[in-house]
């Protein structure tokens, strides 16, 4: 049975902050009186602002700890944003729009390695050796949810340009409730009595010596460039949907569809697969059974996205690229964990997290630059701008594929978290007899 932790330390964040524009695209340009570019650097911001904050959030959460980190993120998140609704004031001017929007997406993108890299450091000090996995699933399993309600809420809100201020006002009611319920409820970082002997040394490599630790480790490298550009993967995936689905003559409505079930087979894959680990510590080849066939699924939704009246089987594709994408997020960290082990939770997690940033800013700028203009298409539900993602979409799934290559050729390790544990109960266990001996004889 999964015990969980008390009430205060749940892990809840909202990222539809970070999604809010992609699923009405075409709407919000629009709006905003600029080009699909634009709208894609308002979800592009969360990972070029990452990048250098996440180091700074793995020291937080290394060092400061878990209520502090997770309070500041849910007030960047709020402010956001009511930021980004405050730039719907008529008095404003489109330019000034957009910008004071494009403040409000950066405030949020500061809070998201706050809270994203939080949930292996959540696993790590409340939860014993057979619980961590699931509880990691739980928690991570959080920020697909936000992108998931996103995906939903976005499109049923947004038929018309001029409903984007009500789309805006939609997504400040959750951030508001959460970072209430964060700034009353969480009341410490730590459990009174650790739940095993790793969470009593969690952190304990000084930052810079983690960082060099981690540097040299080659099991860590292949999995920080290996599952980093996985997650790049999903982001343009994300990022792009509605954008490639629209010129085959899909709608927005259905794009969101194909999104939701992106997320919530992902959340159920992430549910199997945590408890799986759980029992039987295979850590690594679950990681490398779920990212072979996430390779396959990319590939085949870069083929059927490309086809005109084939809804089931892009929803299909959609449903199991998030099986068995999602599913390897919590278990990865869990694995990075495992194999670097004295480092910290969040610098560990937090490395992979910057990886995929840096590789999402790429991956989206190389896949929207071989993009071509189409001079028209019947099918297309785009707005004015049509444009050809049959490359972009092929070159997407051979970096899919090449990653998911090079991490089952080249990662191998130990489980240096889980060893230290066994170590840490043989020793405790040989103790047990000493001290029971000393006992009985000061008894006679």
């Amino acid at each position: 049975v999964l015990l969980p932790p008390p009430r205060e330390e749940n892990q809840i964040y909202w990222d539809g902050i970070w999604i809010t524009f992609a699923p009405v695209a075409d709407q919000s340009a629009q709006y905003l009186h600029v080009g699909l570019d634009m709208i894609n650097y308002l979800s592009l911001v969360f990972m070029v602002v990452a990048i250098p904050l996440s180091f700074g959030s793995t020291w937080m959460l290394d060092t400061l700890g878990l209520r502090i980190t997770l309070i500041l993120g849910s007030w960047l998140n709020m402010f956001g944003a009511m930021i980004r609704f405050l730039a719907m004031a008529p008095s404003l001017s489109a330019q000034a729009r957009y910008g004071v929007v494009m403040l409000g997406q950066t405030l949020g993108a500061m809070a998201q390695p706050l809270m994203i890299f939080a949930p292996t450091k959540l696993a790590a000090l409340w939860f014993p050796d057979h619980q961590r996995a699931t509880a990691n699933m739980v928690a991570s399993m959080a920020n697909p949810l936000g992108i998931l309600l996103a995906n939903i809420i976005s499109p049923l809100v947004v038929t018309t340009s001029d409903q984007i201020p009500t789309l805006l006002l939609a997504y400040t009611i959750p951030p508001s409730i959460i970072c209430l319920l964060a700034t009353a409820g969480i009341r410490r970082s730590t459990p009174p009595t650790p739940p095993s002997a790793s969470a009593e040394s969690s952190g304990s490599e000084p930052f810079l010596q983690g960082i060099k630790l981690l540097l040299t480790n080659k099991a860590y490298l292949v999995l920080l460039l290996c599952f980093g550009s996985g997650i790049a993967v999903f982001t343009c995936f994300s990022t792009l949907l509605e954008q490639v689905l629209c010129v085959k003559g899909y709608t927005n409505d259905f794009a969101g569809l194909c999104g939701a079930l992106f997320i919530v087979f992902g959340i159920v894959g992430a549910g199997v697969l945590g408890v799986y680990v759980d029992k039987t510590k295979k850590f690594t080849e679950a990681t490398k059974i779920n990212l072979s066939f996430s390779a396959l699924a990319c590939i085949a939704f870069s083929v059927v996205s490309l086809m005109p009246q084939q809804k089931v089987a892009v929803a299909a594709v959609c449903s199991l690229f998030g099986f068995f994408g999602f599913s390897i997020y919590p278990v990865a960290m869990e694995l990075s964990v495992e194999c670097t082990y004295p480092v910290g939770e969040a610098m560990s997690t937090g490395l992979i997290f910057v990886s995929g940033q840096v590789l999402s800013v790429l991956y989206i700028f190389l896949l929207q630059a071989l993009t071509t203009q189409l001079t028209e298409s019947s099918l297309s539900t785009c707005g004015d701008t049509v444009l050809s993602w049959k490359l972009p979409m092929m070159v997407m799934a051979g970096l899919c594929a090449l990653s998911s290559c090079c991490f089952v050729l080249l990662f191998h390790t130990r489980y240096r978290r889980l060893e230290a544990e066994e170590q840490a109960k043989y020793e405790a266990e040989q103790r047990l007899p000493a001290s029971s001996g000393e006992c009985d004889a000061a008894s006679s």
